[in-house]
């Protein structure tokens, strides 16, 4: 019986782990409090206020960033992000900034 608990438990944790997405996104750093309305002066008062930062997609997608050191210094920045999206969450494991799109 444990043995049968054992792999139910297993098979859980490693379905749990394949929901995760790894990929990259691009888009800006924002803070949570203004989310997709993307202004670079507020989002780095914010930063500095304690406010958690956000991604906020082309498509005005807002993104909860998990471990917020990854983009300390990007705060109202045009970038592309590396990591993995788990539940909503993003973990980064890189950050490079890129050109602005046009307006």
């Amino acid at each position: 019986m444990k043995k049968i608990i054992g792999l139910v438990v297993f098979a859980a944790l490693v379905s749990g782990l394949a929901l995760a997405e790894a990929g990259s996104w691009t888009g800006f750093i924002n803070d949570a409090k203004c989310g997709a309305k993307v202004d670079a002066a507020c989002a780095k008062k914010c930063a500095e206020a304690g406010e958690k930062m956000v991604l906020v997609t082309a498509d005005k997608t807002v993104i909860a960033i998990a471990n917020q050191d990854a983009v300390k210094g990007h705060e109202g920045h045009h970038v592309t992000v590396k990591g993995n999206l788990d539940k909503g969450v993003l973990t980064i494991s890189s950050v490079e900034m890129v050109k602005e799109p046009a307006k």
